[in-house]
């Protein structure tokens, strides 16, 4: 299968003053349909960067980054939008629901944004309702909900518009730990089943025990890659 997502020796450099900092170092690696991928490392590895990159938010300032073969460092402002809008989810920390309306009209959001609020879509809206056990809580307001309810109505919101690629930013930081594994696992199952390509960034190493492949990054560069589930566990373990 042709990877979904590829980073080719991607860097970063910020200026501040006459002060070069390189966020994110000559990075490369890539994430195939169906593949679920951890990004980890400690504060200021680069993890928030390289995700910006990959979410068509930030170019890099050397490398490509290509989402279904298309290169995005071509693109311009308006064409990054509508590109960012069709092709990718996003599930974050602070999960930017909107207050004033319910969970349905959350979730139906970038179906309306990319004029897809049609009967199909709709329906797939409250398939992904039904299926992350949200069904009696649609007419609610995101204040009634708890945090994992409302990370669960996050997750729908950025699949229901069927991208190619999802990411999460620390979905769980605010979360207890069983809250935490409900929804990272539930991600994962939907990520797989789904043939998506999806990246969590997260500090709870126990999370990786959802994922594929850990990519671990440590001052701008990829400091390893696991890619097999004995590698994954024994890294969990040392952790």
């Amino acid at each position: 299968m042709e990877p979904v997502i590829q980073a080719n020796s991607v860097s970063t450099v910020y200026q501040s003053g006459s002060l070069s900092v390189k966020a994110v170092d000559q990075i490369s690696f890539d994430v195939k349909p169906g593949e679920f991928v951890a990004l980890v490392g400690p504060s200021g590895s680069g993890k928030t960067t390289m995700l910006a990159m990959l979410a068509a938010l930030l170019s890099p300032t050397e490398g490509d980054v290509l989402i279904d073969g298309v290169d995005l460092s071509g693109f311009k402002d308006n064409e990054r939008v509508k590109f960012r809008r069709e092709k990718i989810g996003f599930t974050f920390q602070a999960n930017n629901l909107v207050p004033y309306l319910n969970i349905q009209e959350n979730v139906e959001m970038m179906l309306r944004l990319n004029n897809k609020l049609d009967n199909a879509g709709k329906e797939r809206a409250n398939e992904l309702i039904t299926r992350l056990g949200l069904e009696n809580r649609k007419r609610n307001l995101p204040n009634q909900l708890s945090g994992g309810e409302k990370q669960r109505v996050a997750i729908a919101r950025s699949l229901v518009h069927n991208p190619s690629v999802v990411l999460a930013d620390e979905p769980t930081a605010n979360l207890d730990s069983e809250r935490a594994y409900q929804v990272v696992k539930i991600f994962s199952d939907l990520i797989h089943e789904q043939d998506k390509a999806g990246i969590i960034v997260t500090h709870d190493l126990r999370m990786c025990i959802y994922v594929d492949k850990v990519v671990q990054m440590r001052d701008g560069k990829i400091e390893n890659i696991l890619a097999n589930r004995k590698e994954i566990d024994n890294f969990i373990a040392c952790g």
